[in-house]
């Protein structure tokens, strides 16, 4: 069987390859391993593409830096301050937990076909449906302690609750903390 696909030939009766001139020998006992061949070389195109893309663009772009180009752009606006600003925290433990659990979404819909598999459910006589059932239910188990870690600790909670004050007693008077906030206006 021959098949012609972007400069790659490939000839299965005598187990010869031949990608963009290269001739491989691959091993009949393993076919398995012409899909991985098959997959790097693609792969290796890719990024073939994408680096010569690169280098093009960045030999025909024209080069002519000024103060314009090279200052902040904020929709339009001058920036006002530091470009880096610092970002609260939750915004990324937010972004995590909703990756963690589309991430889990996507595990059980996967997990379904695995599950319902006939020939597997006939051979092993019905104890396949079981292992697959304890699986999941162990891993929605481990995703649920950890939505609970996460909703005990405070995570999910957009708007902080106030601080406790602290019952701590120094030995420095009130006073002097008050003249060091006045003086710094703090």
């Amino acid at each position: 069987m021959d098949s012609l696909f972007l400069f790659a030939h490939r000839v299965e009766n005598n187990e010869a390859v031949a990608y963009l001139g290269l001739s491989l020998a691959v091993d009949s006992a393993q076919p398995y391993l012409q899909s991985y061949l098959d997959l790097l070389i693609f792969g290796a195109g890719g990024l073939g593409f994408i680096l010569i893309s690169l280098l093009v663009s960045k030999l025909l772009r024209p080069k002519r830096p000024n103060v314009e180009k090279n200052s902040s752009y904020e929709s339009g606006e001058d920036a006002l301050g530091s470009s880096w600003p610092q970002l609260n925290p939750r915004f990324y433990v937010l972004a995590l937990i909703f990756l963690l659990f589309e991430v889990e979404i996507i595990v059980m819909f996967l997990w379904v076909p695995v599950f319902t598999d006939k020939t597997l459910m006939t051979e092993t006589g019905g104890s396949w449906g079981w292992f697959s059932l304890v699986e999941i239910f162990i891993f929605v188990v481990i995703l649920a302690i950890g939505l609970a870690y996460a909703w005990v600790n405070g995570h999910l909670d957009w708007l902080k609750s106030e601080p406790k004050k602290s019952d701590f007693k120094s030995v420095v008077p009130r006073e002097l903390y008050d003249k060091v906030n006045e003086k710094y206006g703090r």
